[in-house]
């Protein structure tokens, strides 16, 4: 067999295991990787894929900045709120230097990266929807939230 062909053959094996095994996985059954927020939580730390702090009656909330073993996680992680809540993010001060960007398109709220403890920068969310955002030098360190807006 030439080389040509033996490079044909394994790939060949390859590409059938993968649709083999992804063809294993078990439909319907929520995961990290499949739950709410399509999965965004099952990458974020400081949170499991259930936990979803509701703060749909409060007019502010307010979301620590730099938390967990390291400082990289947002406490809450995830938080549901209603039209017209002003979220504020308060640095910790550990975890190094942190930001907060809407992992969108065209972002609505994005932060300049801080270090000290005690600062702030806040958002007042009128629309419904999810809004996920993350700290740019620690998004590969998971560290990821979300805030739904949900209407009443």
């Amino acid at each position: 067999m030439d080389t040509a062909t033996r490079r044909q053959l394994l790939s060949g094996i390859g590409a059938t295991a993968v649709v083999g095994v992804a063809g294993c996985t078990s439909q319907g059954a929520e995961t990290a990787e499949s739950g709410p927020y399509d999965g965004v939580l099952g990458r974020a730390n400081n949170v499991d894929a259930e936990s979803v702090t509701d703060r749909t009656d409060a007019e502010s909330v307010t979301v620590s900045v730099g938390v967990g073993q390291q400082g990289f996680a947002f406490g809450p992680a995830a938080v549901q709120v209603s039209p017209g809540t002003t979220v504020t993010w308060e640095w910790t001060g550990e975890g190094g230097g942190h930001n907060i960007v809407e992992d969108a398109e065209n972002p609505a709220f994005t932060s300049k990266l801080r270090a000290e403890a005690g600062h702030t920068f806040e958002h007042t969310f009128s629309d419904p929807g999810v809004y996920t955002y993350y700290c740019s030098p620690h998004r590969g360190y998971g560290m990821i939230g979300v805030v739904e807006v949900i209407a009443e």
